[in-house]
């Protein structure tokens, strides 16, 4: 599995033959990317705020992996989408996504559509992919990509996420302001249990600005073993060839 992350919340994976891009929004300092050039087989939304489904208009062709009332916006927004399961999917599910299998968990955060905060899309959410299907039984060779989405401190992390579902890298938020700042999502890492940890969803606006650096000191202090992947916009890391014995 092969994650590239283009700046924001903004990532593409490739597992297998298949190619997933998650919160499109590529009006962001650290890409350089034309939006155009990608061509995914599906388009994870994580909720409905602008900096997350800000280009999902240019990927028609692309299966929407959302909750129903994302798709739905998207819909009567910008065209006629195909979803996951005709209308999309909700908290606790899990869908086969070509050689994925896609896991939607809530995320602490607020989801009012661009259209006015009277309009709700559902529960915010974040993804974990993996390239087997979850179940009780623990397996070392799942190789698995948790992306926290737009979301607070939760205890999710410590008591389901991490000991169930078993990401062995987790993309948090720690722009702070708007989501968790650098001590709270290297808490979240902690308890996550992951190998790898990538900050995301900072320095795109005034508010959000911070150094990633803050981040890996907050991580070490823990004591958790993960190793920070400060990614330049636009970088790469392959989950197969860095995931610890």
């Amino acid at each position: 599995m092969e994650i590239t992350w283009y700046g924001h919340s903004t990532f593409g994976v490739e597992l297998g033959e298949t190619s997933l891009l998650i919160d499109p929004f590529f009006d962001n300092p650290k890409t350089d990317t034309d939006p155009e050039e990608l061509d995914p087989d599906y388009v994870l939304l994580t909720h409905g705020h602008a900096d997350h489904i800000g280009d999902v208009d240019r990927y028609r062709g692309a299966k929407l992996v959302a909750t129903p009332e994302v798709v739905e916006y998207c819909r009567d927004e910008f065209g006629d989408y195909e979803a996951v399961g005709g209308m999309g999917m909700n908290i606790g599910g899990t869908v086969e996504c070509g050689d994925a299998y896609v896991t939607m968990h809530r995320a602490d955060h607020t989801n009012g559509m661009e259209t006015g905060y009277g309009t709700s899309g559902g529960m915010p959410a974040g993804f974990v992919v993996s390239d087997t299907k979850p179940t009780q039984v623990s397996d070392e060779e799942t190789v698995s990509f948790y992306h926290a989405g737009d979301t607070g401190l939760m205890t999710e992390m410590r008591d389901v996420i991490g000991p169930f579902l078993e990401p062995d890298v987790a993309a948090v938020p720690i722009g702070d302001h708007f989501t968790m700042g650098p001590w709270q999502a290297a808490i979240a890492v902690d308890w996550l249990d992951v190998d790898h940890a990538i900050p995301i969803h900072y320095d795109t606006f005034p508010p959000i600005e911070q150094d990633p650096e803050d981040f890996v000191k907050e991580v070490k202090a823990t004591g958790s073993g993960a190793e920070v992947q400060v990614l330049a916009g636009d970088e790469s890391f392959d989950l197969s060839e860095n995931l610890m014995d």
